[in-house]
């Protein structure tokens, strides 16, 4: 009776969970000791996607979906009439230790809806990754919720435990958490998020200097922004997704598209698709910040605030830039190459190695595994192949959209209205 009622809970707050998106596991390097179970390696753990790229190998669960805040995104809020569970302390680290061991999971990841106050609520989070570490002896990966509001020691603690730990900023803006959550307030997100960081920081630079420092959240945190259920431009996600990178080391800013849940007049009506097309631009135009070397005023500005939804955001900058092209492949410096559409950074490095014992012509880069078919329109070689190089911006875009059969063609329309 006991075992129905804990999957009863299971189901439910497995679902309550799903809107949730950052859940990565990479970047720890957690070692099994002692006999110990499981472990937590660099390369990362999940190897599970649903369609639209979501991670679903981790046991990924709310302790509750009981809350005291009536955030109008949230399907969680108190006002909504949704079916409320609770797990136990020992209920989580049993769930978590019996999936482990059928091979079902390779790690949890924890959240929550508040319970009495953030207090009250971290603790019983710590207390399930202080249990699996030290009773269970479990060195799998452990993600943690940080609870905005919640008191240092307590996220000091969890630091201890946990791989990674993330703080939902939730809404890009702090006038649309003030219009959604008026009973929230920015300051409690951004305050846990400095702490952590320098505890991170301070933790890392101390065990350089005494290897016996125990580590402190390895993998770091992260944070997540519901996209399109207010009307932030792509350029205002974007500079807060790049404030959180220089500003708070944080190690990965996920973008959620909001799914309409509610008949709240402040919120896109139930129906309105969700922008999974916007999603994906943000998350290739994050990806160009961190690893590509552009600044998001190349990718948006003030002259075109939103990313195109039909072409991906480095074709876009080229197009806008073709006066940059097209580009002597065997002379071009590094950081030049990796902006060409259809060349990906480990593409591009392969290149700057390969034009060190030849020089490299079309059949070349296609052995290196490059796009060639839309890099082409962008590259010049000592050859009479230049035939791309006097089209307009708008001939090469519609050559390469011809190209191109997407499932979400019918989604590459422009940004409709909210309200």
């Amino acid at each position: 009776m006991v075992h129905e009622r804990v999957m009863e809970k299971l189901a439910i707050l497995a679902d309550a969970a799903k809107y949730d998106v950052s859940c990565s596991s990479s970047g720890s390097k957690r070692e099994n000791k002692d006999k110990g179970l499981g472990d937590a390696k660099g390369y990362g753990i999940c190897h599970a996607y649903t369609e639209d790229g979501r991670c679903v190998s981790l046991l990924k669960i709310l302790l509750t979906n009981h809350c005291i805040f009536d955030c109008a995104y949230c399907v969680s809020r108190k006002s909504n009439d949704v079916k409320r569970a609770a797990f136990t302390v020992q209920e989580v680290v049993d769930l978590t230790i019996g999936f482990y061991r059928r091979n079902y999971i390779e790690g949890l990841f924890l959240s929550s809806g508040i319970f009495d106050n953030p207090d009250y609520t971290m603790e019983r989070l710590v207390r399930i990754a202080k249990k699996l570490r030290l009773e269970e002896n479990f060195n799998g990966y452990i993600h943690l919720k940080a609870i905005p509001g919640a008191s240092d020691e307590l996220l000091q603690q969890a630091g201890m435990y946990a791989d990674r730990l993330s703080v939902n900023v939730e809404m890009p803006t702090e006038q649309s958490l003030k219009l959604l959550a008026p009973d929230k307030n920015h300051i409690d997100v951004i305050k846990p998020m400095e702490y952590l960081k320098n505890e991170i920081v301070g933790h890392k630079e101390e065990k350089k200097l005494n290897y016996k420092v125990p580590v402190f959240a390895p993998a770091g945190q992260s944070t997540q922004m519901v996209i399109g259920a207010t009307k932030e431009s792509d350029l205002e996600i974007l500079g807060m997704a790049d404030y959180f990178y220089q500003k708070m080391n944080m190690k990965r800013v996920y973008y959620s598209g909001y799914v309409p849940i509610s008949y709240d007049s402040r919120l896109p009506v139930i129906g309105t698709p969700v922008p999974i097309i916007r999603e994906n631009r943000l998350y290739q135009a994050d990806w160009l910040v961190r690893f590509y070397g552009f600044n998001v005023n190349e990718i948006v500005g003030f002259n075109q605030p939103n990313l195109d939804l039909d072409i991906d955001p480095k074709l876009g900058w080229a197009l806008r830039n073709l006066n940059q092209f097209p580009v002597d492949i065997n002379t071009a410096d590094l950081e030049l190459i990796k902006r060409i559409p259809g060349i990906g950074y480990l593409s591009a490095k392969k290149i700057v190695a390969a034009r060190q014992f030849k020089k490299l012509f079309p059949d070349d880069l296609k052995k290196l595994g490059i796009a060639y078919t839309r890099a082409k329109y962008f590259l010049a070689f000592p050859t009479p192949f230049q035939m791309q190089r006097d089209l307009t911006s708008i001939q090469i875009k519609d050559q390469i959209l011809n190209l191109q059969n997407s499932k979400y063609k019918n989604d590459f329309s422009n940004q409709l209205a909210l309200f």
